[in-house]
Formats: C-alpha cells, structure tokens, sequence
C-alpha cells in the first residue's frame, strides 16, 4: 500500500510544485547574487526586524524544504506518531503537504497542523495546493507575525518546524517550549543563519540535538527532553 505521500493526487502535485519552484526561485534570487558578499550575507541574516524588508522582497519565491527535508519531515512526523505539529514559515505549503500527509497516514482523528506564513499571498497559494492534495481539512493556516499568531496553540506539541525568518527562530521556539510534548521532535532549516538558535537548543536547555545537510544546506534536528 502507498502512503499518501506517494500516491495521487500528493506525488504529481509535489513534483509539479517542486519544479515550479526551481523556476520562480531561480529569478527570484537571480539580482541577490550580484550583490557584494557582505552586502548579500548581511541581506539573508538581517538583524531585529529587518527580517520583514528581505521577506517582503523575496514574496514571490517559494524558498521551499528541499525534496531531502521534506521526506524526512514525513518521516519523522510518521515515527513519532505526530498528531500536532506547527510550521512557523508555511510559505506556498510544501513542507505543509509533506506533513499533513503524515498526519493523514497516522490515521489520528484528531491530528491537525497548524502553520504561520506572513505574506497574505503566499497563505492563498498554500491553501489552494493543500485543498488540491485533499488535505485541507488537517491544515490551519494563521497568516501575520507568528509571535502573535502562534501564541496560543494548544498542547502537547509533537512536531516543530521552523523555516521562516531566523531571527524569530529562537522567540518562536521559546513561545511554544511549554507547549511540548516529551519526546517532541524539532526540526529547523537553514540554521548557518541562526547560530541563537543553534546555542539554544542545546542539553542544558533540555534538547538533543543533531546537526544535519540538507540538500547542501545545515539544518537541525532536536529531541524535547521530557
């Protein structure tokens, strides 16, 4: 038997988006790399709220989970028998769809995830590719500033996925901390530009972390201690 992952309409759909993707992102990207390296590197890292200036740049592109993440992220969602998980940085929904296809497979009737993405555009589009990989009804979709719109998910907390703006990974993490179950898994994308986050989720903070590569990229895994 095929998980949901595998099969239609979730496989075709991803491929497609996944493709697109590469394209969108391709131009998006395209004028950040003529920049200075300092100039470039500064733009990706901002500091405080200058995350809000790079994103509003960036609107149009995907910045998705790379195939690599996003099949772990179903894995480790499935393993854990995750039936609530928050996404902090939904963006057009792909890592969305790898997980809520695992919270479909887990065949919980209560299971449900729960997402923030700040740009109003890019909230549409999830919703529409989630409703078109028939699963919309496990998915909420908050749109604004996480700090607020997550700030009251309920409990317990299985899975975390941060790959948003990185400056908020730390404040985002700390928001939902008391809100984890034992055992939860968290997983962040990207973290070459959060070292805070890297310095936080440490044994001495009650985490067992794990640093990965991700297509390339440093990404991180980390077991809640009970």
């Amino acid at each position: 038997m095929l998980s949901t992952l595998h099969s239609d309409p979730v496989a075709p759909l991803l491929a497609r988006l996944f493709a697109e993707a590469e394209v969108t992102d391709e131009r998006v990207l395209a004028p950040l790399r003529t920049l200075p390296p300092d100039e470039r590197a500064r733009l990706l890292a901002p500091a405080g709220e200058d995350w809000r200036d790079l994103y509003t740049r960036l609107g149009a592109a995907f910045l998705p989970v790379s195939r690599e993440l996003g099949a772990l992220l179903y894995l480790l969602a499935r393993a854990r028998g995750a039936r609530r998980v928050v996404e902090f940085g939904t963006s057009f929904g792909l890592s969305t769809i790898h997980l809520a296809a695992a919270l479909r497979d887990g065949g919980s009737p209560d299971a449900r995830l729960i997402g923030s993405e700040f740009e109003p555009t890019k909230v549409r589009r999830a919703r529409e590719h989630l409703a078109a990989a028939g699963l919309a009804d496990l998915v909420e979709i908050r749109e604004g500033d996480a700090r607020t719109s997550l700030a009251d998910v309920p409990g317990p907390v299985d899975l975390v996925l941060l790959d948003g703006a990185k400056p908020l990974y730390v404040p985002i993490l700390r928001l939902l901390e008391p809100r984890l179950a034992a055992g939860a898994v968290v997983v962040a994308d990207n973290v070459a530009s959060a070292p805070e986050l890297v310095a936080h989720v440490v044994p001495a903070n009650g985490y067992v972390p794990v640093p990965l590569r991700c297509d390339g990229e440093e990404c991180l895994l980390a077991l809640r201690l009970g």
